[in-house]
């Protein structure tokens, strides 16, 4: 039967997510709108996103915060371009976003001696291969496959390689080894549900130490230029950015920082994203025609969560279709180049009584499809 309970907030897509519970864009603080970025005001108003997402993520001295153009791909891609070349690179990839940087690392930055480990969608290349003397290129959660990594125990302390780190899905909704990570990008508009076109990008001492000594050999658009003269252009992580932001979505942004504040910090959001994940966890242990397209618990994610079903991919369409229809479930289809299936957002802005609403009306849409 069709269920008589419905999610209060049907937004579950991966990208850009859900907005936080209470969001109203009315309370946003505009006093920067109109003004230029690089007034006071604006340039208070950027070092403020950077010092407090540095105080919230609880970075080691040292590491750096800046927001930069073009999402976490800019972020990504303007770390890669900067820092990569003077030692082989290893690129683990196992969905599409890591294939992404495998593609810019072997065909547009051509690097000699480079180890590529990849998995298919669903599963983990094995980490344990990495090279400590290496570049490590990687992601932390691979958002179209449903697939994080587990810990950070196979990254050596001692390192002699940098470690590059896109972590865009679980900045904020997943324990990082930051100690271990030289460089990570995220941006805003995944966990704490902020607008798109920005990105964060993380360094720490041993990246801008790089940054310092090595000149890459390749053109450098202006917005990928991170050092002049030989120096890190330190302004880019005390507000002073490489092109103009949008002081709306730098206010939205601030926003969710404070939410994030009020709930007691980083902690309190892993806690909501894997409070939603075990909701689904329970409702696809009790049913065999559902399953996780990361079959591993140990390296599921709890933000974009995949799965699988025994339908034929136009009819997982058409249930997604469904779904839509009735209110209940906005784009929760897998992502195009993923195995056909459902993807469903269970980070830190969707409330977990709103998956347990979902969950029944996939159910039922399931149904719906496979008895026509």
């Amino acid at each position: 039967m069709k269920p008589s309970t419905r999610p209060e907030n049907p937004n579950f897509s991966s990208g850009p997510c859900s907005k936080r519970p209470g969001y109203d864009v009315s309370s946003l603080d505009q006093s920067a709108l109109g003004r230029s970025h690089r007034s006071a005001l604006g340039k208070s108003l950027l070092q403020k996103a950077c010092d407090d997402t540095a105080e919230l993520l609880g970075l080691p001295d040292g590491y750096r915060v800046g927001i930069v153009p073009a999402s976490d791909t800019g972020a990504f891609e303007m770390a890669m371009w900067s820092l990569l070349g003077p030692r082989p690179v290893d690129v683990f990839a196992w969905e599409s976003f890591g294939q992404g940087w495998l593609t810019d690392v072997t065909s547009q930055l051509r690097l000699d001696s480079t180890r590529t480990f990849t998995a298919d969608y669903g599963q983990c290349p094995d980490l344990g291969q990495a090279d400590p003397d290496h570049d490590i290129v990687f992601t932390w959660n691979g958002t179209t496959s449903g697939v994080r990594v587990a810990n950070g125990d196979w990254i050596d302390s001692d390192r002699a390689g940098l470690t590059l780190c896109d972590a865009t899905s679980a900045v904020f909704a997943m324990q990082l080894p930051w100690d271990k990570l030289d460089v990570v990008t995220y941006s805003w508009q995944k966990v704490l549900g902020g607008e798109g076109a920005h990105g964060v990008l993380i360094l720490g001492p041993r990246a801008v130490e790089r940054l310092e000594s090595h000149t890459p050999p390749w053109p450098m658009p202006k917005v990928f230029r991170l050092t002049r003269n030989g120096k890190l252009i330190d302004g880019i992580f005390r507000g002073a950015t490489i092109n103009t932001p949008s002081m709306l979505c730098v206010a939205d942004y601030l926003d969710a920082l404070q939410w994030v504040r009020s709930l007691g910090g980083v902690d309190a959001l892993i806690a909501r994203s894997r409070s939603n994940l075990a909701v689904i966890e329970n409702f696809v242990e009790q049913r065999d025609w559902i399953s996780f397209l990361a079959s591993n618990p140990a390296t599921r994610s709890n933000t974009s969560v995949c799965l699988s079903m025994e339908l034929e991919p136009e009819q997982v369409k058409q249930m997604v279709k469904l779904l839509e229809n009735e209110g209940v479930a906005y784009d929760i289809n897998a992502y195009r180049a993923a195995p056909a299936g459902l993807r469903i957002w269970c980070g830190a802005t969707v409330e977990s009584s709103d998956v347990a609403a979902l969950m029944p009306w996939v159910e039922w849409a399931y149904h719906q499809v496979k008895e026509g």
